[in-house]
């Protein structure tokens, strides 16, 4: 009997867990609340966007002029800058022992060119004027020779009788006579030659020798001013006032020059904050410049503010700014807006992103963003 009133048992619970387990999984599912609420337009007509926040100067990345390692930074983050204030320095040792030796350089032109100009030395000019008056000396004593060798000849051609002197002896006077002649030239040569010496010394350094000293010099001076140049480029600095935001080298890193996917250093002036805002290509007819508009805080949609038109930036861009939305579009082009907004109005930090509604034009207006005038021929 208990066997017959088993199986009976079995196929009615068996029966009543599976009405059971149809109507459990049939129910519908309730409607998850949202971690935060979100935000909501004040327009009628709206034009939605996704605000990235940026400095008033925008976020200015600053690089190396040089690659080097850096030696040292100056700068931490949050800091206040004003223009002109170091950031980073670049290993500059190599640099400046090469300006040491250039230094030399100048100054052994200097030298040369102070000695062109000191001339004549004062104790060069009485030896020359000793040396003209020993030559002068020298035709005196060869002027007397050639008056007693002239004397003689005279008066051996004077003697009437042959047999007096011999034809040698007449010769050998009229020899004397030459003999003392070239002595007196060769003096006078010796006269001249020292009275030009004397007055080359004293004329000082030729002109020309001066003017190649003092290119030497501006050369040396130039290549000191190149040195001094390269130095300053290792110096890195501010190029606008404003606050450090991020710092992505540290001393002892090497720092490469030109353009990198990260910033050396980002900083901007946050006086008072941008917001630049990507508004779908789809929508952009729907929007007129200057436009109210209001920015929200994402997770806190109490969080808003006015903000302020700028200016439309001209050129239409492939969409980067990405919202996780399951409907976006990656493929798409926007316009992007710039609106200011005061500091103190939003708690929001640069690079945060904001939910911005501008009021849209209605369906069916004319195009609202009108093309750049065509340039004048």
């Amino acid at each position: 009997m208990i066997r017959g009133l088993f199986l009976p048992a079995v196929a009615i619970a068996g029966a009543g867990f599976g009405v059971y387990m149809s109507r459990t999984t049939n129910a519908p599912v309730p409607i998850a609340r949202p971690v935060s609420e979100p935000s909501r337009t004040p327009f009628t007509h709206t034009v939605a966007g996704a605000g990235i926040v940026e400095a008033r100067t925008e976020n200015v990345s600053i690089g190396a002029t040089a690659t080097g390692i850096v030696q040292k930074v100056h700068v931490t983050v949050g800091q206040r800058i004003q223009t002109g204030d170091p950031l980073f320095s670049i290993d500059d040792r190599t640099l400046r022992a090469e300006r040491l030796r250039r230094t030399a350089a100048l100054e052994a032109a200097r030298a040369r060119l102070m000695r062109l100009e000191a001339m004549p030395r004062a104790e060069e000019l009485p030896p020359l004027a000793s040396r003209i008056e020993i030559a002068q000396a020298g035709v005196a004593t060869a002027q007397a020779a050639v008056n007693l060798a002239s004397d003689l000849l005279q008066r051996a051609e004077s003697v009437q009788d042959p047999r007096a002197m011999t034809r040698e002896e007449l010769e050998r006077r009229r020899l004397g006579l030459r003999e003392a002649q070239a002595r007196e030239a060769e003096a006078r040569r010796r006269v001249a030659e020292a009275t030009a010496t004397l007055e080359l010394t004293k004329a000082g350094a030729w002109k020309p020798d001066l003017a190649a000293a003092k290119a030497d010099v501006a050369v040396a001076e130039a290549e000191i001013a190149a040195v001094d140049l390269e130095l300053e480029r290792l110096l890195v600095r501010a190029p606008i006032d404003g606050e450090i935001l991020k710092i992505n080298l540290r001393a002892g890193e090497l720092a490469v020059a030109g353009a990198t996917s990260n910033p050396l250093i980002l900083l901007g002036n946050l006086d008072e904050l941008h917001v630049r805002i990507d508004v779908d290509e789809a929508d952009i007819w729907r929007y007129r410049a200057g436009a109210r508009g209001v920015a929200a805080v994402r997770g806190n949609p109490q969080l808003k503010t006015a903000i302020e038109f700028v200016r439309v930036e001209p050129w239409v861009v492939p969409k980067r700014s990405l919202t996780g939305d399951t409907t976006e579009r990656v493929d798409t082009r926007v316009m992007q807006l710039l609106y200011r907004f005061d500091r103190k109005a939003l708690p929001v930090l640069v690079g945060q992103q904001l939910d911005v509604f501008l009021e849209g034009a209605e369906p069916g207006a004319p195009p609202a963003v009108e093309s750049p005038a065509p340039a004048a021929k």
